[in-house]
């Protein structure tokens, strides 16, 4: 008897661990963060600036995969206060996205709990506040997710991890631009570019140790060089990609874009340049920080190295170079695991023509002829609470259209499990950049002058680059390929931030008559309501 129960005793425990572990939750992460005004002198001149208890930049979130992070933000500005976590799927989970389509802003001396997951990402992310022109004036910071112990990564694990937030900088108050813009003004050329909020930072190792570097371009208008004097860069991941590991001696950042290299301190020990420049612009500005070989008393010497002497067209054979990391165990695009996205036959075409009409006299942005307004309650809210009126899914054509622009809050309808094909058409002579909320997409393609169907054979259908924001060249395209198996109302919007504020933005709506918990969360109990969504009950 007894010889027969035990076997039947330890098959019954290891039944319940399995169940238990299967049914485990993942960990839960708590933060708290207080937003409010202070005063940095960041290039000479006294301003105000965003901090998140009391620093600037904002606290870095240093998370795993499929963390769940639960922050409680306190708004004590004068203004309503939201902030969105840029690349950040949110999986199921529009609720927490951070952005006035979705979320009724935290007015001032109020507070609002995010509770969102970092599921199945990894990579080099940020956040930064998305309403009025709050990012001029900071509240940004990195969200770092790194990778589950159990799944490996293509590079052994490096020396030291360094985070650089770099970007272009204004000494106007922030609400002094946002003024300038509403009269029909458009955005100065900025004052500078700061790494990690400073024009001057420190980075040390040691001789032949291999260091992760982070770079993320926070700024609000300019695409930016980097480069290491004496040191070549290999990239290894970009926006929650692992990708093959080429060197570079310089890499385009785009505004709102992330990548990681790794660096070996190969070099003789002394100080070396950092270097982020502005690309494109006729006044090149700079910002260097030193790489510093522990030990070392030799400061930096010779010249700052040069950004590329090419331009447009370097920078777009540079991004052609990127491509998926085939071999990698990381976490993986949507649909999960699928390698074989260029043998899907999309459902449709989407084309999206920028411009910068004038409306009333005065300058907006557009996408296909429409330039987006924020009404006053939330398109979530109001597809949820079935409120009419809010928005329009007939306002944005999904061809440009060639008619006068207009403003509109607008909508595009598709379907959940749509296989899409999206061109971002640029005919204007600026650089432009192109963000998804909810997804990241395949960039499979990037040419000069109009896309047409023939431009297809182009395409790389193998191994593109997955990410969630893309580069538009000058009087240029980019095509994507995106699987929406995402539910929810996402923002698309350029990362300019001028152009986002007056209009270059829209919504989509990825959609299920279906209410079902398997293809969405349920409204938030703490969700906040606002416009004509007051008095409503979740």
């Amino acid at each position: 008897m007894v010889k027969s129960f035990i076997p039947h005793l330890v098959f019954g425990v290891l039944a319940v661990l399995g169940v238990s572990l299967v049914n485990a939750e993942d960990p839960y992460l708590y933060f708290t963060w207080t937003v409010t005004y202070g005063t940095r002198s960041i290039l000479g001149v006294p301003q105000q600036v965003i901090l998140i208890n009391g620093q600037f930049p904002g606290p870095k979130l240093d998370v795993v995969t499929n963390n769940n992070i639960i922050l409680n933000l306190m708004n004590k500005l004068d203004q309503p206060f939201l902030m969105t976590w840029n690349g950040i799927k949110q999986r199921k989970n529009s609720w927490q996205d951070g952005v006035l389509g979705t979320n009724c802003p935290i007015p001032p001396n109020s507070n609002y709990t995010y509770k969102f997951q970092a599921k199945d990402q990894i990579g080099s992310y940020t956040y930064f506040p998305s309403t009025l022109m709050h990012r001029a004036a900071g509240g940004f910071g990195a969200l770092n997710i790194i990778h589950r112990s159990v799944i490996p990564i293509p590079y052994a694990n490096p020396d030291g991890d360094f985070t650089l937030l770099v970007g272009d900088w204004f000494k106007t108050n922030h609400k002094t631009l946002q003024q300038s813009l509403e009269s029909g003004k458009s955005m100065p050329f900025p004052d500078g570019v700061l790494i990690n909020g400073q024009t001057q930072a420190t980075f040390t190792g040691d001789l032949g140790k291999t260091y992760m570097f982070r770079i993320s371009n926070v700024g609000l208008s300019t695409s930016l060089n980097f480069r290491i004097q004496g040191h070549k860069m290999k990239l290894v991941e970009v926006e929650g990609s692992h990708v093959i590991q080429n060197l570079y001696d310089s890499l385009d950042v785009h505004v709102g874009q992330s990548i990681t290299i790794l660096v070996t301190l190969d070099q003789p020990p002394k100080d070396y340049y950092i270097v982020a420049s502005t690309r494109f612009t006729k006044t090149v500005l700079t910002a260097t920080a030193v790489l510093h070989y522990a030990n070392s008393n030799a400061p930096v010497s010779g010249p700052v190295p040069a950004a590329p002497a090419n331009g447009f067209d370097w920078s777009m054979e540079q991004a052609r170079t990127y491509r998926w990391n085939l071999t990698s165990n990381a976490a993986r695009p949507n649909p999960q695991g699928s390698f074989h996205y260029g043998t899907i036959t999309p459902t449709k075409t989407i084309v999206l023509a920028n411009s910068a009409p004038l409306i009333n006299g005065k300058l907006r942005y557009a996408v296909n002829g429409v330039s987006y307004i924020n009404p006053d309650t939330p398109l979530k809210l109001a597809d949820y609470f079935n409120i009419p009126g809010v928005f329009s899914t007939n306002s944005l054509s999904e061809l440009p259209s060639g008619r006068a622009a207009t403003p509109a809050t607008s909508v595009m309808a598709t379907s959940l499990h749509d296989f899409i094909e999206v061109v971002f058409q640029n005919n204007e002579n600026t650089m432009q950049a192109w963000h998804l909320d909810g997804y990241d997409f395949w960039v499979v393609g990037f040419g000069s002058g109009q896309w047409t169907p023939d431009k297809r054979k182009s395409y790389n259908l193998v191994d593109a680059l997955t990410r969630h924001t893309t580069q538009v060249y000058p009087n240029s395209w980019t095509a994507i390929l995106v699987s929406l198996d995402n539910q929810g109302m996402w923002n698309v919007r350029s990362t300019l931030w001028d152009r986002q504020y007056l209009g270059q933005q829209f919504y989509l709506r990825v959609w299920n008559p279906v209410r079902s918990l398997a293809n969405e969360y349920d409204i938030p109990s703490n969700v906040l309501l606002c416009g004509q969504a007051v008095g409503r009950h979740p």
